[in-house]
């Protein structure tokens, strides 16, 4: 779950824009002398250009305000093309894409809230595709047809924790709930691509913008685990947690995926594991957050599986370390299952009971992975 949404778009008007630019968050190989300065503060948002040519693009970004910032490139209306979240005081990240003529914004998001601070980008020429191994459109195609399973198991699950909540059941609606958010944790970046179904679903009630209903499933955690008891209004949001799904189920289909964003996606999932289930937020009154945190690596790891043939060809010594780091991490979550014998069970400790170092050790294990992880966009992109 993102710290933050607020952009409501069509599948098609996500597709055409994540069409329309492909991102890598790995470093650039441009010289700094063609990237785009982005300086951004708690209330600016510096660029060195306004004007690019097509093809890639790379944003040199230094946060020097006092909070963590986002950093987009969005077309005016808002579709978000490529972002970086989560860039810290005082530090610095390369942000690179493909970019297609057109206009576009870069826009500074201090805290991660609200519109943000922007600056006009207009794409000059026709630019020109990337060139791609014919066996990313192989992984393209079995990841898009993982991200609709995830969707299809899914909708019983919830329907199980859903029956539960309306029955008034609080011991078997908090049994079902951690494993029914398992597939939308799996594929969170392709959910996050349709723009208006994740604020109904995932968000947290500090993530809300101002005038936003809290719906979802945090909404629902916290009345069975904090208020302990349900209430005519929790049995509504659940037939309507239902239908967002629903929702989300039929279009996830109708999502653009290219190899770059499957390996921005995969990156992407540790950083929500790093931002939300290490520090304990993402599940903050069921203390489920391992199992979320075991479907966020469980899709990382997927994307990256299909992607490996042609980055191990690109880059041998990365994939030899990415294997690596996964199966450093994987052995870690394993110390933390209620039956560790059984390697398919989702039961983990509640994380309350994992102590300070415990969680620096799963902290350090996210980012030796995360590192490695960053170089995969740039890995399959045949130069």
């Amino acid at each position: 779950m993102r710290a933050v949404r607020r952009t409501v778009v069509t599948a098609a008007a996500t597709a055409a824009a994540l069409t329309a630019l492909t991102a890598c968050t790995a470093k650039s190989d441009a010289e700094d002398g063609d990237a785009i300065r982005v300086t951004a503060a708690d209330d600016t948002c510096e660029t060195s250009a306004k004007t690019v040519p097509a093809g890639h693009v790379t944003l040199k970004i230094e946060n020097e305000g006092s909070k963590a910032t986002e950093v987009e490139i969005v077309f005016p209306d808002d579709r978000i093309v490529s972002e970086k979240e989560n860039i810290g005081p005082g530090t610095k990240y390369t942000l690179t894409a493909e970019v297609k003529a057109g206009s576009y914004e870069i826009a500074c998001r201090p805290g991660m809230k609200g519109h943000g601070v922007r600056q006009k980008l207009t794409v000059t020429g026709g630019g020109t595709a990337a060139k791609r191994d014919p066996r990313l459109d192989e992984a393209v195609a079995e990841y898009r047809q993982y991200a609709q399973d995830q969707a299809d198991e899914t909708l019983p699950r919830v329907e199980t924790f859903v029956k539960a909540v309306k029955a008034g059941d609080v011991a078997a609606a908090k049994k079902a709930y951690a494993v029914s958010r398992l597939g939308w944790e799996r594929t969170e970046p392709v959910a996050e691509s349709f723009g208006d179904i994740d604020p109904k679903v995932d968000v947290r009630e500090d993530g809300l913008e101002d005038g936003q209903k809290w719906t979802g499933w945090h909404r629902l955690e916290k009345a069975l685990w904090q208020d302990g008891k349900i209430g005519a209004e929790e049995k509504t949001l659940a037939d309507r947690l239902v239908a967002d799904l629903k929702d989300w189920q039929k279009r996830v289909g109708k999502a653009d995926i290219t190899p770059t964003s499957m390996a921005n996606g995969a990156k992407e999932l540790l950083d929500e594991v790093a931002t939300g289930k290490v520090t304990g937020e993402e599940d903050r009154y069921a203390h489920t957050d391992l199992v979320d945190f075991k479907g966020n690596v469980e899709g990382a790891q997927k994307a990256y599986e299909l992607l490996k043939p042609v980055a191990a060809k690109n880059d041998p010594a990365l994939t030899g370390e990415l294997d690596k780091q996964f199966a450093s991490l994987e052995a870690l979550l394993d110390k933390y299952r209620t039956d560790k014998a059984d390697k398919t069970s989702y039961e983990f400790v509640s994380y309350d009971k994992v102590g300070k170092e415990q969680r620096k050790e799963l902290s350090d294990a996210v980012n030796a992975l995360a590192e490695p992880l960053s170089k995969l966009a740039a890995a399959v992109v045949v130069k």
